[in-house]
This record gives structure tokens, sequence and C-alpha cells, in this order.
């Protein structure tokens, strides 16, 4: 066993990887490292870079470019044209991001799962303020995007955003460790929820479908192309935003400022398309949910 396999193995043990991803001033090292990320100096890039590669499976060769100015232009890092072929079956929303499928399946009412054993509610997630009976006996599965994976996300289908939300909030670890340790995890975190209507022409028209790309311990911070606006852990802006931003299935929506979770909520009559289930890997633009 290699000595970079030595240490992941030592990292993951569960108590030891909860301590040193939870258990320290999250919301402290979230905002060092967006700062340090940013830095253009060569050295601080390089070396940076290199640290994420040993600790990690990072490939670059699907990136539209291979010299990056700072470590977070690397993490924000588009990908070269025709990478990621987007499916048009009209039943079908696409995956909007590259992704371990997590917990998912039917919503029980307004009951979601973070993980076997630790519900959430929609209102939880979204606020009691919210209309939430598009998604009632709904359909919901969860994205988790490791550190070297594509950060960058896309519309799963013809779409209208119609309603952006801000929620600021901590910065808890994402990882399955995390989700079976604390409750209401996605709940607590930094997110967005973006209401949007799906468009025709296609099979799914007039769907309201719900994205809500959740921030995390290191990763916080979120990009939305057609707001002129950052969302971050010190954001103090209008936290709803009435919008009409119409995207094509596979166009990229905005990005993970570092990375994390996507939660897609879908109305019922949804289900995971085959042959996904939970710990798959998912591609961006690959059948995600296909009605039944």
């Amino acid at each position: 066993m290699s000595i970079r396999q030595q240490i992941q193995k030592i990292l993951t043990q569960e108590d030891l990887n909860f301590l040193l991803t939870n258990r320290i001033p999250r919301q402290a090292l979230t905002r060092f490292l967006g700062w340090f990320s940013k830095i253009e100096q060569p050295l601080v890039r390089d070396i940076s870079i290199g640290i994420w590669k040993f600790f990690s499976d990072l490939d670059l060769s699907e990136a539209k470019k291979q010299r990056f100015t700072s470590m977070h232009d690397c993490f924000t890092r588009e990908l070269k044209p025709g990478a990621r072929p987007i499916s048009q079956d009209a039943d079908t929303m696409t995956s909007p991001v590259d992704a371990i499928v997590g917990a998912h399946g039917p919503i029980e009412g307004t009951r979601v799962f973070q993980a076997k054993g630790f519900p959430y509610t929609l209102e939880d997630l979204l606020g009691p303020e919210e209309d939430i009976e598009a998604w009632r006996d709904g359909t919901f599965v969860t994205l988790r995007l490791t550190s070297s994976m594509y950060h960058r996300f896309h519309a799963p289908y013809n779409c209208t955003v119609e309603r952006v939300r801000y929620f600021s909030g901590d910065t808890w670890n994402v990882n399955p460790i995390a989700l079976r340790r604390v409750e209401k995890l996605f709940c607590k975190n930094e997110r967005a929820f973006l209401d949007m209507r799906l468009d025709g022409p296609g099979g799914l028209q007039g769907q309201r479908v719900a994205l809500v790309p959740v921030a995390a311990v290191l990763v916080a911070s979120i990009r939305l192309h057609f707001l002129d606006v950052l969302f971050h852990l010190k954001y103090r802006g209008s936290r709803t935003v009435v919008c009409d931003a119409s995207f094509q299935r596979g166009q990229e929506m905005g990005w993970f400022q570092h990375g994390s979770t996507v939660i897609v909520l879908a109305a019922k009559g949804f289900s995971l398309a085959e042959p996904l289930k939970e710990g798959s890997c998912v591609r961006m633009g690959q059948p995600l949910l296909r009605r039944r």
C-alpha cells in the first residue's frame, strides 16, 4: 500500500474524519479557503493543486484549458465542448451535475431522507413560508459532488427559473459520515432554492422542479449566471429574487465556488433512471429521473 493510500485510509476512519471535518471552526476555515484558493501566485497555485491531486483522483484531461491562474480557477474549470453528451429523452430529466447518487426515492408527504433514519421535511429545507404542494408525495434525489469533480451545474430540461431564494447557514461536511450523525444537516447549511418550470417541447412541459444547491465545509458560495450576485456566508442582500431566466437542457446555470451537493425535487410519478442506484456515479447530461 502506497503512502497516499495509507493516509487516505487513516483519514476515512469515521470518528477521525468527523472530528477533522466538523469539530473545527467551519465557517472561519471556509472563508479562509475561499480567499486562499484565489491567490494567483504561481508557486502557491502549483503547490495547492499538487496537494489536491495527491489526496484525490483529480483528472483534468477533460478540462477546457490545462493552465490555471489559481486553485479556484481549477476548481471551477469548464469542460471541453462535447465532453458531456446530453440525453434528449422527452420523458427524462438529466443530471444537472457530475455526482454520486445519494439518498433518493418517494417524498413521504413532505418528509425526505438525507440518510437511513435521518429524515427532514420540505418545510425545513425550503422554509415554512414556501408553497411545497408541487412536491408533496413527489420524488427526490440527492447528488453529492466530491472535491475532484466538475463543479458547474446545468439545466436538467428546457426550463424557466422563476424564483431563487437564498438561505445563509452553517457549513457542516456533507459526506456520508456526517449525514449519518447530524440531523437535518442540509437544512442547517448554506443553500439556495431554484424554483423552475419545465418548458416544451417535451413530455414534461409544465412540471415544477426544484434544484437546491447546498454548500459545505471549505466549499461555500454559489454563483448563478442569471443573477448578478454571489451568494456566500456574508451575503446580506435580498433573500428572495423573482426572475424569468430560460435555459435549454444541458445549458450551464452556474457553479459552486467550491462544491458540495444538489438536491433535486420533482413531482409524483418520477423514479430514478435505470441503472442508477445509491452509490452510482452519474455525469451531467445522463438520464437521472424518468417519468413512470
